[in-house]
């Protein structure tokens, strides 16, 4: 393993998923989180992916689900091998609040704060001396350059940006991306590390906003906010347009309710400065359908209810 001890700083969506699937693959995961209540709000999270790779594996051990190679090779599967992995990798993880502590001997720390600049920054200023010489920094922003926030880390020579896909035992990708200061063999140790944790290491070669997928997603997903925030029409409609017109497995609602509406409405908010008249999308529109879906409690899968219900 390039890595042994891994921190996520950051109990979110994929925050969560991140420090599982490294649990999952050996690594020595603690999730520092900010305040006692964001443990209460990452435990269910985990409970949540525990049941989502415990079904997962079932589907592929009866042939009813589809292949998640973040869990295992086809060639190679074994079922018990792998709920016993699952279970290791649940009782494994580590919440601790205090930093110092959680960072102590971190091999690689990986970001996955809101996707808020100030937030990050604010984060960056505070864990910078704090962290261990030999730490490696990844930021897991969805839409920020790395370039952005490496004078305020405290080691721009170790800092960079690895982005996985939601749900990333089965989508296992995950775009590696340097800065102008950053020292090549850290990239190089990143993209090794990508491969110990199951993932398909993607290289990007300039630095980009949006790497690789979001470059193609945000887009698409604003593309469907906008069709119904103008009352073209409904999600359901909008999805099946999209699902059955080209044949992928999810619509842009689906995907929204996935990712949570917060980092949605994160994202639409970066746009909201752009005159009307050059804004390819109708963004104040977008924004007040997303804060009313936060302010109603329906924050997509991770809450029971988005745009659409996940309550049993």
């Amino acid at each position: 393993m390039s890595f042994k001890k891994v921190v996520v700083a950051g109990g979110g969506v994929l925050g969560t998923q991140i420090a599982f699937q490294a649990a999952y693959c050996g690594f020595d995961v603690t999730i520092w989180l900010r305040s006692q209540s964001s443990i209460g709000r990452t435990q269910p999270k985990l409970d949540l992916v525990k049941a989502d790779y415990l079904a997962s594996i079932e589907g592929m051990k009866s042939g009813k689900g589809p292949w998640c190679m973040g869990i295992a090779d086809p060639d190679s599967f074994d079922a018990d091998a792998c709920i016993a992995k699952v279970e290791a990798a649940y009782k494994g993880i580590k919440l601790e609040l205090d930093m110092k502590k959680a960072f102590a001997d971190a091999d690689v720390i990986i970001e996955s704060m809101s996707e808020n600049k100030n937030a990050k920054i604010g984060f960056y200023k505070k864990a910078a001396p704090i962290m261990d010489a030999k730490t490696v920094l990844l930021t897991n922003s969805s839409s920020m350059l790395p370039s952005t926030f490496a004078k305020y880390t405290g080691r721009p020579d170790r800092y960079l940006a690895m982005h996985f896909a939601n749900e990333i035992w089965r989508n296992n990708t995950a775009e590696v991306m340097a800065q102008a200061k950053t020292n090549m063999k850290y990239f190089d140790e990143t993209l090794a590390f990508a491969k110990d944790i199951r993932m398909i290491p993607l290289p990007v070669r300039k630095e980009k906003a949006g790497y690789l997928l979001n470059s193609m997603l945000i887009p698409f997903l604003f593309a469907g906010l906008d069709l119904y925030a103008e009352g073209i029409s409904d999600p359901a409609s909008i999805d099946a347009a999209w699902i059955h017109g080209t044949g992928a497995p999810k619509g842009p609602f689906q995907i929204c309710d996935v990712v949570g509406m917060k980092t949605c409405d994160e994202i639409v908010s970066m746009y909201l400065k752009i005159p009307s008249f050059l804004a390819p999308y109708h963004f104040k529109d977008i924004h007040k359908v997303l804060q009313k879906m936060i302010a109603e409690g329906k924050l997509g899968v991770a809450s029971g209810e988005g745009f659409y219900s996940y309550k049993k």
